[in-house]
């Protein structure tokens, strides 16, 4: 399993919240073995909670942005894209 670097602004990293991301992309790393990085980085604005996430994997990088008023729900948003993504990639190259 891939290490995640996980960095904000305006946002402080709690145990609680290190864990729900941790749990979410293991997804990812149990459907696409081959994922060598992630980076997520989370952003608080006046407006909304943002998240962004780049997957490295051999020959490929998969990058999604999300934003929602719940920083949960921008994560859910933001693992569903990368999913897809990775999905699609998967299709067209058959790994």
């Amino acid at each position: 399993m891939s290490p995640i670097q996980i960095s904000g602004h305006g946002i402080e990293i709690t145990p609680t919240l290190r864990d729900f991301i941790d749990k979410k992309f293991s997804h990812l790393q149990k459907h696409f073995d081959r994922i060598t990085s992630i980076h997520v980085f989370l952003n608080i604005n006046k407006l909304s909670q943002e998240a962004e996430a780049t997957v490295h994997i051999p020959g490929y990088e998969a990058s999604a942005r999300a934003d929602s008023e719940d920083m949960y729900k921008t994560i859910d948003l933001l693992v569903a894209k990368l999913l897809r993504q990775l999905d699609k990639y998967k299709g067209k190259n058959g790994k």
